[in-house]
């Protein structure tokens, strides 16, 4: 991760210093009060995107109103360069989604008469132009994703005129500006969202799980593995691919579902190494993430901005976080939406339903990390009955233990020492146990036979 620029004295914030945070800062923050809320769930905006053009760095958010494109260089002179209105606005408007792809912005929406546009960003803060507006291909999508290496975009929830919604969907961007339709894909049910890179994609197929695809032949895709059973199952919302493709970090769009660090090494045998979440609240949710240099950056809904170093995969450790919605309560679907964190100086993008747009600093989570230690920890027997121990570092304090089944129920709490026995009553099956001590966390995986 690239370090991030001095903060200049003097930067003029347009909400005042309210959050709860630690290891980051907040740069900066845009909020339109003359924009309505949707009238589902009264959120005025939605994703958030960013690029680099022309040597300046832009963010990008979506309301309900349409697409706001926002010069961030410097966050002393921010200016609004864009705002782009949708094919359909106002309060029925819930959901937008961006990507970019060869100085093209594309945009979607999931609600109304609305419509693929394309929007040609390379003349970048001197000017815009919308190139294309239609919905020849498509009325309304949930999320896109281009896979750069391959100049295909995928579909998720695609909606053709009237119709509800269909299969998953490929297309073919050889043409930026005139994409056209390869094949659908209906295997995986309704899906929700995707990751692609060179040509294998991995699919958040909701209640369906996770599907693994390689489209290489478009008009063929071939299934490289699934995932349908794993601990906290339940609607497979997003994930997002390290660099070297070994792990796949996803969420589960449930109140106290949480994430996942997934093997993909083996794409025929995918496995779950660990879960974790921002232990902020029993109903807390994830909603969107991006890996990005041994770091999990998380729009945590209600929770805010989450950040994880994930580098040791077993054993998450959260190293900074900033509750960008200001209300404590865990109703509905409010808080931070979308994250966004490759824009070269280190600046963090966040979009937060409510709150608007917000530019963080958050090198010092980037480094918070150093000094923590991972506590190893092994169960014994492995499986067992029931009787079992624990043994982990620090063997002369007592440390909260919980145990987790594979539907993500916790069936045990309590504080134990190192090697103490424990006789647990516990079903036949996998079991999640974790330990959190003064010097870090582990989980261990076991069974009950």
């Amino acid at each position: 991760m690239k370090q991030l620029f001095t903060l200049c004295a003097g930067l003029i914030f347009t909400l005042s210093v309210f959050a709860q945070s630690q290891n980051i800062q907040m740069l900066y923050n845009w909020t339109d009060t003359t924009l309505v809320g949707s009238s589902t769930f009264n959120n005025t905006y939605n994703e958030v995107w960013g690029f680099e053009v022309n040597s300046h760095e832009f963010a990008v958010i979506g309301s309900t109103y349409g697409t706001h494109i926002f010069d961030i260089t410097d966050l002393n002179n921010v200016s609004e360069v864009a705002r782009i209105p949708g094919a359909d606005q106002g309060p029925s408007i819930i959901h937008r989604d961006y990507h970019d792809y060869q100085g093209y912005l594309y945009a979607v929406a999931d609600e109304g008469a609305s419509t693929l546009q394309i929007i040609d960003i390379s003349n970048l803060p001197t000017s815009y132009s919308v190139v294309y507006d239609s919905d020849a291909l498509f009325k309304r999508a949930h999320n896109i994703f281009i896979d750069t290496a391959t100049g295909k975009m995928y579909g998720n929830g695609v909606a053709v005129n009237n119709q509800t919604h269909k299969g998953f969907q490929c297309y073919d961007l050889s043409n930026p500006v005139a994409p056209v339709h390869v094949s659908d894909y209906s295997n995986a049910g309704l899906t929700h969202d995707t990751y692609a890179r060179n040509d294998t994609v991995f699919i958040n197929a909701g209640n369906n799980g996770l599907y693994v695809l390689d489209y290489s032949d478009p008009l063929n895709p071939a299934v490289l593995g699934t995932l349908f059973d794993y601990p906290f199952k339940g609607y497979n919302h997003s994930g997002w691919l390290n660099d070297d493709g070994t792990l796949y970090f996803m969420a589960d769009e449930n109140k106290g579902h949480e994430m996942k660090a997934l093997d993909v090494s083996d794409l025929s045998n995918i496995s779950v190494i660990s879960t974790f979440y921002s232990d902020e609240d029993p109903n807390s949710m994830a909603h969107n993430q991006i890996w990005l240099d041994g770091y999990l950056f998380t729009a945590h809904y209600h929770d805010g901005l989450q950040i994880f170093d994930v580098s040791d995969p077993a054993n998450p450790v959260r190293t900074g976080y900033y509750k960008t919605y200001q209300p404590s309560d865990y109703t509905s679907y409010r808080g931070a939406w979308g994250v966004y964190p490759y824009l070269s100086s280190g600046k963090i993008l966040v979009s937060d339903m409510q709150y608007g747009l917000f530019v963080f600093d958050a090198s010092q989570a980037l480094s918070a990390n150093e000094e923590i230690q991972s506590v190893q920890a092994r169960v014994y027997p492995n499986p067992s009955q029931g009787d079992l121990q624990f043994d982990f570092a620090a063997h002369n304090e007592r440390a909260p233990l919980e145990i987790f089944s594979m539907d993500g129920r916790m069936v045990y709490q309590d504080e134990i020492r190192s090697g103490e026995r424990l006789s647990l009553n516990l079903s036949p099956g996998l079991y999640i146990g974790k330990i959190q001590t003064q010097n870090g966390s582990a989980q261990v995986k076991f069974m009950i036979q």
